[in-house]
């Protein structure tokens, strides 16, 4: 009986135990330049810089970050029109 919740239990305590979270941009969206704009306000990244994370699938915009902070980027970058997923 032991057996069978040992598994369940690690795996609820491995997903309780993640503290750093990293937010990449899917797709910039419709609205490019609005989501080069977010991505320079959560980053110290030039237009440049921005612009080819803007465009380049699966680039990570941060990581390491708190949940909080993951989440309210994504939100921000959501909101300029990116697809985004927290990892």
């Amino acid at each position: 009986m032991l057996g069978t919740a040992a598994p369940a239990a690690a795996a609820a305590e491995a997903e309780e135990e993640k503290t750093e979270f990293d937010v990449v941009i899917k797709s910039a969206g419709p609205k490019k330049i609005e989501t080069i704009k977010v991505i320079r306000q959560l980053t110290s990244l030039g237009l440049v810089e921005a612009k080819n994370m803007a465009e380049t699938a699966d680039s990570k915009v941060l990581t390491g970050v708190a949940k909080e902070t993951a989440e309210d980027a994504k939100k921000k970058l959501e909101e300029a029109g990116a697809e985004v997923e927290v990892k």
